[in-house]
Protein backbone atom coordinates (compact mmCIF):
# COMPACT_ATOMS: atom_id res chain seq x y z
CA UNK A 1 0.00 0.00 0.00
CA UNK A 2 0.98 3.42 -0.96
CA UNK A 3 1.64 6.46 1.92
CA UNK A 4 1.50 9.84 1.42
CA UNK A 5 4.30 12.05 3.82
CA UNK A 6 2.57 14.73 6.36
CA UNK A 7 3.85 17.09 4.04
CA UNK A 8 1.94 15.57 0.77
CA UNK A 9 -1.06 15.87 3.16
CA UNK A 10 -0.68 18.82 4.58
CA UNK A 11 0.11 20.38 1.02
CA UNK A 12 -3.18 18.53 -0.56
CA UNK A 13 -5.72 19.23 2.49
CA UNK A 14 -4.56 23.36 1.92
CA UNK A 15 -6.00 22.90 -1.59
CA UNK A 16 -9.75 23.24 0.47
CA UNK A 17 -8.87 26.79 0.71
CA UNK A 18 -8.88 29.00 -2.26
CA UNK A 19 -5.51 31.05 -1.20
CA UNK A 20 -3.97 27.86 -1.91
CA UNK A 21 -5.62 26.91 -4.75
CA UNK A 22 -5.01 30.20 -6.40
CA UNK A 23 -1.34 30.16 -5.82
CA UNK A 24 -1.21 26.93 -7.07
CA UNK A 25 -3.53 26.55 -9.86
CA UNK A 26 -5.29 23.53 -8.53
CA UNK A 27 -8.02 22.07 -6.95
CA UNK A 28 -9.77 18.73 -4.92
CA UNK A 29 -11.78 16.15 -6.65
CA UNK A 30 -13.41 13.87 -4.76
CA UNK A 31 -15.52 10.80 -5.74
CA UNK A 32 -15.70 7.87 -8.18
CA UNK A 33 -17.83 9.39 -10.75
CA UNK A 34 -16.11 13.00 -10.44
CA UNK A 35 -12.56 11.83 -10.66
CA UNK A 36 -13.67 9.82 -13.79
CA UNK A 37 -15.44 13.20 -15.17
CA UNK A 38 -12.42 14.89 -14.75
CA UNK A 39 -9.59 12.21 -16.33
CA UNK A 40 -11.97 11.87 -19.47
CA UNK A 41 -12.27 16.17 -19.98
CA UNK A 42 -9.99 18.71 -20.88
CA UNK A 43 -9.10 19.02 -17.66
CA UNK A 44 -5.24 18.42 -16.58
CA UNK A 45 -5.62 15.72 -13.76
CA UNK A 46 -1.94 16.23 -12.24
CA UNK A 47 -2.49 13.38 -9.54
CA UNK A 48 -5.04 10.42 -8.29
CA UNK A 49 -5.61 8.42 -5.26
CA UNK A 50 -7.68 6.00 -4.16
CA UNK A 51 -8.53 4.77 -0.61
CA UNK A 52 -7.58 0.72 -1.61
CA UNK A 53 -3.78 2.57 -2.43
CA UNK A 54 -3.36 4.72 0.24
CA UNK A 55 -5.82 3.85 3.12
CA UNK A 56 -8.59 5.00 4.93
CA UNK A 57 -6.96 7.10 7.25
CA UNK A 58 -4.70 9.35 4.31
CA UNK A 59 -7.96 9.38 2.25
CA UNK A 60 -9.71 10.51 5.65
CA UNK A 61 -6.86 13.52 6.29
CA UNK A 62 -6.99 14.57 2.88
CA UNK A 63 -10.98 15.13 2.13
CA UNK A 64 -13.25 17.52 2.33
CA UNK A 65 -16.02 15.34 3.24
CA UNK A 66 -17.39 13.73 6.24
CA UNK A 67 -17.10 10.61 5.00
CA UNK A 68 -14.32 9.99 2.66
CA UNK A 69 -15.06 8.28 -1.08
CA UNK A 70 -13.09 5.86 -2.67
CA UNK A 71 -11.30 8.07 -5.37
CA UNK A 72 -9.61 11.67 -4.73
CA UNK A 73 -7.81 13.40 -7.46
CA UNK A 74 -6.08 16.86 -7.95
CA UNK A 75 -6.66 18.79 -10.57
CA UNK A 76 -5.45 22.10 -12.75
CA UNK A 77 -7.57 25.00 -13.27
CA UNK A 78 -8.07 25.57 -17.02
CA UNK A 79 -5.93 28.62 -18.32
CA UNK A 80 -8.79 30.59 -19.14
CA UNK A 81 -10.92 30.64 -16.18
CA UNK A 82 -10.13 34.30 -14.95
CA UNK A 83 -10.16 36.82 -18.11
CA UNK A 84 -8.65 39.93 -17.58
CA UNK A 85 -9.30 41.42 -20.68
CA UNK A 86 -12.70 40.44 -22.60
CA UNK A 87 -11.54 41.23 -25.94
CA UNK A 88 -9.61 37.76 -25.65
CA UNK A 89 -13.44 35.97 -25.15
CA UNK A 90 -15.17 38.68 -27.18
CA UNK A 91 -14.70 36.07 -30.22
CA UNK A 92 -17.03 33.92 -28.34
CA UNK A 93 -20.43 36.46 -29.18
CA UNK A 94 -19.59 35.99 -32.79
CA UNK A 95 -21.72 32.93 -34.09
CA UNK A 96 -24.02 34.08 -31.38
CA UNK A 97 -25.53 31.84 -28.51
CA UNK A 98 -26.84 31.72 -24.72
CA UNK A 99 -24.94 32.51 -21.83
CA UNK A 100 -25.22 33.05 -18.14
CA UNK A 101 -23.80 36.19 -16.59
CA UNK A 102 -23.78 35.91 -12.71
CA UNK A 103 -23.47 38.99 -10.47
CA UNK A 104 -21.99 38.31 -6.99
CA UNK A 105 -23.26 34.81 -6.73
CA UNK A 106 -22.14 34.08 -2.92
CA UNK A 107 -23.58 30.77 -2.15
CA UNK A 108 -21.67 27.14 -3.03
CA UNK A 109 -24.67 25.38 -3.66
CA UNK A 110 -26.28 27.63 -5.50
CA UNK A 111 -23.40 28.02 -8.33
CA UNK A 112 -22.87 24.26 -8.07
CA UNK A 113 -26.58 24.22 -8.82
CA UNK A 114 -26.12 26.88 -11.94
CA UNK A 115 -23.53 24.68 -13.41
CA UNK A 116 -25.68 21.68 -13.78
CA UNK A 117 -28.29 24.30 -15.29
CA UNK A 118 -26.18 25.44 -17.80
CA UNK A 119 -24.87 22.06 -18.92
CA UNK A 120 -28.38 20.39 -18.71
CA UNK A 121 -30.10 22.93 -21.41
CA UNK A 122 -26.40 23.38 -23.21
CA UNK A 123 -25.77 26.83 -22.46
CA UNK A 124 -22.41 28.10 -24.37
CA UNK A 125 -20.71 29.50 -21.16
CA UNK A 126 -20.92 31.16 -17.97
CA UNK A 127 -19.45 34.10 -16.79
CA UNK A 128 -19.22 35.86 -13.11
CA UNK A 129 -18.15 39.06 -11.31
CA UNK A 130 -14.67 38.18 -9.92
CA UNK A 131 -16.28 38.29 -6.35
CA UNK A 132 -18.91 34.92 -7.62
CA UNK A 133 -17.83 32.35 -5.26
CA UNK A 134 -14.77 30.18 -6.44
CA UNK A 135 -15.70 27.51 -9.16
CA UNK A 136 -13.34 25.40 -7.55
CA UNK A 137 -14.26 25.24 -3.98
CA UNK A 138 -14.89 21.79 -2.76
CA UNK A 139 -18.48 22.34 -2.10
CA UNK A 140 -18.97 23.87 -5.40
CA UNK A 141 -17.50 21.05 -7.71
CA UNK A 142 -19.41 18.28 -5.58
CA UNK A 143 -22.70 20.52 -6.07
CA UNK A 144 -21.76 20.40 -10.28
CA UNK A 145 -22.10 16.86 -10.03
CA UNK A 146 -19.80 17.20 -12.95
CA UNK A 147 -20.67 19.57 -14.93
CA UNK A 148 -17.94 21.66 -14.06
CA UNK A 149 -15.77 19.91 -16.36
CA UNK A 150 -18.10 20.40 -19.34
CA UNK A 151 -19.13 24.31 -19.14
CA UNK A 152 -17.21 26.54 -19.93
CA UNK A 153 -17.06 29.03 -17.02
CA UNK A 154 -14.62 32.57 -16.90
CA UNK A 155 -14.43 35.53 -13.88
CA UNK A 156 -14.19 38.96 -15.97
CA UNK A 157 -15.37 42.51 -15.70
CA UNK A 158 -19.25 41.60 -16.10
CA UNK A 159 -20.28 45.16 -17.60
CA UNK A 160 -17.60 45.56 -20.05
CA UNK A 161 -18.51 41.78 -21.20
CA UNK A 162 -22.14 42.96 -21.37
CA UNK A 163 -20.93 45.99 -23.22
CA UNK A 164 -19.11 44.03 -25.84
CA UNK A 165 -22.00 41.38 -25.98
CA UNK A 166 -24.67 44.42 -26.81
CA UNK A 167 -21.59 46.07 -29.56
CA UNK A 168 -22.31 42.60 -31.64
CA UNK A 169 -25.50 43.22 -31.52
CA UNK A 170 -26.89 40.73 -28.54
CA UNK A 171 -29.06 41.23 -26.24
CA UNK A 172 -28.84 41.28 -22.16
CA UNK A 173 -31.82 39.87 -19.94
CA UNK A 174 -32.50 39.95 -16.14
CA UNK A 175 -34.49 38.57 -13.82
CA UNK A 176 -36.65 41.64 -11.83
CA UNK A 177 -39.44 41.92 -9.77
CA UNK A 178 -40.34 44.86 -11.46
CA UNK A 179 -39.87 43.22 -14.87
CA UNK A 180 -42.10 41.97 -17.90
CA UNK A 181 -43.60 38.83 -17.46
CA UNK A 182 -41.29 36.41 -19.22
CA UNK A 183 -43.83 34.05 -20.15
CA UNK A 184 -45.87 36.68 -22.09
CA UNK A 185 -43.28 38.59 -24.06
CA UNK A 186 -40.83 37.95 -27.31
CA UNK A 187 -37.43 36.54 -26.50
CA UNK A 188 -34.40 36.21 -28.47
CA UNK A 189 -32.97 32.59 -28.25
CA UNK A 190 -29.30 33.16 -29.49
CA UNK A 191 -29.76 31.80 -32.43
CA UNK A 192 -28.95 34.79 -34.63
CA UNK A 193 -26.90 37.12 -32.13
CA UNK A 194 -25.86 36.42 -28.59
CA UNK A 195 -28.03 35.96 -25.46
CA UNK A 196 -26.86 37.01 -21.48
CA UNK A 197 -29.50 36.25 -18.96
CA UNK A 198 -27.91 37.93 -15.69
CA UNK A 199 -29.16 36.37 -12.39
CA UNK A 200 -27.93 38.41 -9.45
CA UNK A 201 -26.80 38.31 -5.58
CA UNK A 202 -28.93 36.29 -3.91
CA UNK A 203 -30.01 39.12 -1.35
CA UNK A 204 -29.32 42.55 -3.41
CA UNK A 205 -30.35 41.17 -6.91
CA UNK A 206 -28.71 42.52 -9.69
CA UNK A 207 -26.01 45.60 -9.35
CA UNK A 208 -26.91 49.04 -10.24
CA UNK A 209 -23.75 48.77 -13.04
CA UNK A 210 -25.61 45.60 -14.77
CA UNK A 211 -28.77 46.84 -14.26
CA UNK A 212 -28.20 49.64 -16.47
CA UNK A 213 -27.02 47.38 -19.34
CA UNK A 214 -30.45 45.39 -18.91
CA UNK A 215 -31.71 45.81 -22.23
CA UNK A 216 -35.21 43.69 -20.99
CA UNK A 217 -36.56 43.07 -17.46
CA UNK A 218 -38.14 40.05 -16.96
CA UNK A 219 -40.23 38.67 -14.25
CA UNK A 220 -40.90 35.03 -13.71
CA UNK A 221 -44.23 35.29 -12.09
CA UNK A 222 -45.82 33.48 -9.14
CA UNK A 223 -49.34 31.52 -9.73
CA UNK A 224 -52.00 32.65 -8.63
CA UNK A 225 -50.29 36.08 -9.84
CA UNK A 226 -52.11 38.50 -7.65
CA UNK A 227 -50.94 36.22 -4.76
CA UNK A 228 -47.14 36.11 -3.86
CA UNK A 229 -46.04 33.82 -1.36
CA UNK A 230 -41.96 34.12 -1.04
CA UNK A 231 -40.70 37.16 -1.64
CA UNK A 232 -38.32 35.71 -4.60
CA UNK A 233 -37.05 32.89 -5.53
CA UNK A 234 -33.75 31.19 -5.05
CA UNK A 235 -30.68 32.12 -7.50
CA UNK A 236 -30.15 28.94 -8.80
CA UNK A 237 -34.28 28.21 -9.25
CA UNK A 238 -34.91 31.43 -11.02
CA UNK A 239 -31.82 30.57 -13.42
CA UNK A 240 -33.37 27.02 -14.26
CA UNK A 241 -37.24 28.67 -15.06
CA UNK A 242 -35.49 31.17 -16.90
CA UNK A 243 -33.11 29.33 -19.02
CA UNK A 244 -35.68 26.76 -19.85
CA UNK A 245 -37.84 29.38 -21.31
CA UNK A 246 -35.89 30.45 -23.69
CA UNK A 247 -34.63 26.92 -25.08
CA UNK A 248 -38.76 26.06 -24.97
CA UNK A 249 -38.61 28.88 -27.81
CA UNK A 250 -36.19 27.14 -29.73
CA UNK A 251 -38.27 23.86 -29.99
Amino acid sequence: MASLSNNEIKRIKALQQKKFRDETGLFIVEGEKMVEEALHSRFEVQSVYRKDEIGEEAMRRISSLSSPSPAFAVVRKPSDTYVGDVSDIASTFASGGLYIALDTIRDPGNLGTILRIADWFGVDAVFATPDTVDVFNPKVVQATMGAVFRVRMHYTDLPSLASTLIESGGKVYGTFLDGENIYSRHLDDGSESPVMIVIGNESEGISKEMSALVSDRLYIPPYPADQPGSESLNAAVATALAVAEFRRRTY
